[in-house]
């Protein structure tokens, strides 16, 4: 054994020191091997190779000091007469065993959410670890998770057999209590110091995402996310002042068809369509992760979206919209509140988001019933709660009897059998002679990409091409049922996605990655043709009642895009932290800590240039994000 490392851990402190080294080593190799994964994404300059190693080596030992709280205060308070017998170093053999078992799970657990999402563990982890039945369940359908198991407990095994000499020293070493109090006040006053004076901005310091998120810690990024799941704008994000920002955002929302209220502290508006109001049913699908570049009428070869290939040649298609989000939430947000995404969480996740204006409210007092369809349990990510008090019934998985589903994985059944569901519930509803609004939120375009077999030519379980033919297929399934009924004629279909299948990219919100689909289908109602002005995904809900020449009183935020005028468009991309707005060309990013960034998106690969920033626009962008975040927390959406 080498005799300074002997020195060092000659006394019980020494097993602190020697799990911090572990852990170190462990994040170490685990970020090698995320760079390795991720090597044609990353710009190999000195500066990211520098920040990457030391900054990451540094984030390591940040969270190496609170990985360690727990055995220092038991090296501390156990007392000398336990530490010293013989059968004390097994205790600590199961110590280390458990905690390189914890380690090495996170270190595999690391790779497969960047497998995912191309990032450290985030906001999304969080979620993962409240949703614990979808996401275990989701693991063991994805991946030989027993087979992990079993190779880490061997490898942890393993481990403390090749340390135990260092155990062993480390534990025939004694200290006073006073001592003892000196060494644990040391290393416990690290943490305290880092927790006041490090975040993970520090580590936010290129313009290549993948160079930022090596450069952090997975586990220290996970309670980071954990302690910032809701960021509040006006103490994060740069500001201008309210009046001003309402000033502003009441120019911006102001358009020929709207009339403000008086209230100065609100976006109310009363929006006057001219001629007769058309009680048309509506069928909103949202469709799990339907990126743009998955259709063939976006340029893929793979002929993976024949249904939609083909209804687009029958419908309105939308060829610039964009998602504001990377997330269902985030889209269920965007389609049902028509609101900019607020930084942290979506509002579907929030506390206070009842009774809030939304879509279904409108189509409500049009004397419809609208209704929220979803394939999986209406619990997960609080849909169930958020649709419920925001004027939706809903309706999930439960309400299938055994013999109506062919297939479920652990997100939901089977898309054809969610589409089953929904023709029921619409019919039900005419039969009360009230129209329908049904928002049907589809779950089988997800990781483990599983669907009943024999349904395309792809098999279950394959990738994520066959998870999206599959939802084509029911899709077009659907309509072909709905086709056959006498409500079809009086129906308009809108097909949409709620995000992107992924979002990560060399840059921090690459514009490729938010391009997202949008048909309008009804032969007796809506004209075939192209929409190609660039269009927010909180604008589908003013659009399509502005396409039923509905007169109301709005809260939205969205514009109707067939009566905006041109050059007014804009779109809201972001993640939980960065806020995009895309306008003229232009992508502006807002960033905790009060900084804005100013880029020349390419919206082809997503690729990024610096531009010089403008006043007029800056204030722009603040106004809508401002003004949404200020709505939001002062209950002024109800």
């Amino acid at each position: 054994m080498n005799h300074r490392v002997e020195k060092i851990i000659s006394n019980r402190f020494g097993l602190a020191l020697l799990m911090a080294i572990l852990l170190v080593s462990i994040s170490m190799l685990t970020r090698i091997a995320l760079l390795i994964k991720s090597f044609s994404g990353i710009d190999f300059t000195p500066l990211n190779l520098i920040g990457i190693l030391i900054l990451g080596i540094a984030f390591d030992l940040i969270n190496a000091s609170y990985f360690i709280i727990p055995l220092i205060l038991y090296l501390l308070l156990i007392p000398k007469r336990i530490f010293n017998k013989s059968w004390h170093v097994f205790i600590m053999y199961g110590i280390f065993f458990l905690s390189i078992y914890v380690l090495l799970f996170n270190a595999v657990s690391e790779w497969f959410f960047w497998d995912e999402f191309n990032a450290r563990f985030n906001f999304i982890a969080v979620d993962y670890l409240v949703y614990t039945t979808e996401v275990i369940g989701n693991i063991r359908q994805s991946y030989p998770i027993e087979w992990i198991i079993v190779i880490l407990l061997l490898l942890a095994i393993g481990i403390v057999y090749l340390i135990r000499p260092w155990i062993q020293l480390a534990s025939q070493g004694e200290v006073g209590l006073k001592n003892r109090s000196v060494w644990a006040l040391g290393l416990l006053a690290l943490p305290v110091f880092f927790f006041f004076t490090v975040n993970s901005k520090l580590h936010q310091f290129s313009t290549n995402a993948y160079v930022n998120e090596l450069s952090g810690n997975g586990l220290y990024e996970l309670f980071a996310a954990y302690r910032n799941n809701e960021l509040d704008y006006d103490r994060f994000y740069k500001t201008i002042p309210s009046e001003d920002a309402f000033r502003s955002i009441h120019e911006i929302l102001k358009t020929p068809e709207s009339e403000f209220t008086n209230d100065p502290s609100g976006i109310e508006r009363k929006i006057s369509n001219p001629g007769p109001e058309k009680k048309l049913n509506i069928v909103l699908i949202s469709v799990e992760s339907l990126s743009a570049d998955f259709l063939g009428v976006f340029g893929n070869p793979n002929g993976i979206t024949p249904t939609l290939d083909s209804l687009s040649k029958h419908s309105l298609l939308f060829t610039q919209l964009y998602a504001t989000g990377t997330r269902t939430v985030r889209g269920l947000e965007a389609l049902s509140l028509c609101i900019p995404p607020t930084p942290g969480q979506s509002i579907v996740r929030r506390p206070h988001n009842e009774q809030l204006f939304s879509l279904g409210k409108v189509f409500d007092e049009k004397g419809y019933e609208s209704k929220y369809i979803y394939g999986g349990y209406g619990y997960f990510d609080n849909m169930s709660y958020f649709f419920s008090n925001n004027g939706y019934e809903v309706d999930d998985r439960s309400k299938l009897e055994d013999n109506e589903i062919d297939y479920e994985n652990v997100w939901g059944v089977a898309d054809e059998n969610l589409f089953t569901l929904a023709e029921r519930e619409i019919e039900n509803t005419l039969k009360t002679n009230k129209p329908v609004f049904a928002h049907i939120m589809t779950t089988s375009n997800h990781r483990p990409y599983t669907y009943p077999e024999g349904r395309i030519d792809i098999p279950s379980h394959s990738n994520r091409e066959g998870a999206v033919k599959y939802t084509d297929y029911a899709i077009g399934k659907f309509i072909k049922e709905a086709a056959k009924k006498p409500w079809f004629t009086n129906t308009i279909f809108v097909i949409v996605a709620d995000h992107c299948a992924s979002s990560a990219g060399a840059t921090e919100l690459p514009v490729n990655k938010y391009h997202i689909p949008l048909l309008i289908y009804s032969p007796a109602h809506v004209a075939p043709g192209k929409m190609e002005r660039l269009m927010s995904q909180i604008d589908l809900g003013p659009t399509l009642l502005g396409m039923l020449n509905f007169s109301y009183t709005s809260k939205f935020f969205g514009y109707d895009i067939n009566k905006l005028e041109p050059g007014r468009e804009r779109a809201f991309i972001s993640t939980y932290q960065s806020l995009g707005y895309l306008r003229n060309d232009t992508l502006v990013i807002l960033h905790p800590g009060k900084s804005v960034d100013f880029f020349k998106p390419n919206y082809s690969d997503g690729s990024v240039s610096p531009l010089q920033s403008k006043q007029s626009l800056t204030n722009e962008t603040i106004a809508w994000y401002q003004i949404a975040s200020y709505e939001f927390k002062n209950g002024l959406l109800r």
